[in-house]
């Protein structure tokens, strides 16, 4: 989060210039997107966060650390919303293997304590991470295992697969404030879909993997979340305990929080090859 002294002339100069309607605001910032000014558009997004009551668009405070796309950034900016209260986080997956994770920057640099699991010993990577293999069925245990508090700030769940099936299993007794999961950004948003539940699915490298974020808006209603954005690569989807989330402008507007798969590395974007299994409707 940059220093409030850092931000006098962004306030007093680019805010009075475009904040004046929400919806010219959104098309004068997505102008200056296609400008070479990232770094002054993020500390502008941090500026309306001061002097306003609500978070317009979470995409323009992405920042890339230690995840796999800009949700260090979304993560900071929704906790300095909501606050926090015990800055514990619960992550499984290990980001295909290239060592993203979402809590990494809370953990180093804001001092945060929490549980990483992946299925695969990640030992020689990182010692702290637990060998796990995340099904429906044994979510819940395994919360008990390590000792997982009711409520915690963070859970993150990115498994390539059963994603939405181990979040719906997931008992009402755990109550994370905030949740980080992967979506199916292949599926349009007008679209309710997963993949059938298999307890030992494994990714097969096509485009059958996970959920839609409609289908996962639809579970997160039911859990008492609501949608408040997705990272601008199509990947993870950001969802609130609703008595937190009244201060998100976009809160369940799925049509402009959904976004397209743009996946891989910087300028480097690959799509998955179309799958011949038929996902079901949710």
């Amino acid at each position: 989060m940059p220093d409030r002294k850092n931000l006098v002339f962004l306030v007093s100069r680019l805010y009075r210039a475009l904040f004046f309607e929400h919806e010219r605001l959104e098309l004068r910032l997505k102008k200056l997107l296609l400008m070479p000014y990232r770094k002054i558009l993020y500390y502008l997004a941090w500026a309306l966060v001061f002097k306003t009551s609500k978070v317009y668009n979470l995409n323009w405070f992405e920042k890339r650390v230690y995840s796999g796309s800009g949700e260090d950034g979304i993560l900071e900016a929704i906790f300095y919303k909501i606050g926090v209260v015990n800055k514990f986080f619960v992550e499984f997956g290990y980001g295909d293997g290239q060592g993203y994770w979402n809590s990494m920057l809370l953990y180093k640099k804001k001092g945060w304590k929490g549980i990483w699991m992946d299925d695969i010993d990640r030992k020689t990577v990182n010692p702290d991470v637990h060998q796990e293999f995340i099904t429906a069925e044994n979510i819940n245990q395994v919360f008990k295992k390590h000792n997982i508090p009711s409520q915690f700030d963070l859970l993150s769940i990115d498994i390539d697969g059963n994603d939405y099936w181990v979040w719906k299993a997931l008992s009402r007794e755990y109550r994370p404030r905030v949740v980080v999961i992967e979506y199916n950004a292949k599926l349009p948003p007008t679209v309710s879909k997963v993949i059938k539940y298999e307890e030992d699915f494994k990714f097969d490298g096509t485009d059958y993997f996970g959920a839609s974020l409609l289908a996962l808006m639809k579970l997160a209603k039911s859990k008492g979340y609501s949608l408040v954005g997705c990272d601008n690569s199509g990947v993870n989807a950001f969802f609130v305990i609703d008595e937190c989330a009244g201060d998100f402008y976009l809160r369940n507007n799925i049509e402009k929080i959904y976004r397209t798969p743009k996946y891989g590395i910087k300028k480097y974007n690959f799509s998955f090859p179309p799958s011949n299994k038929i996902m079901v409707d949710t």
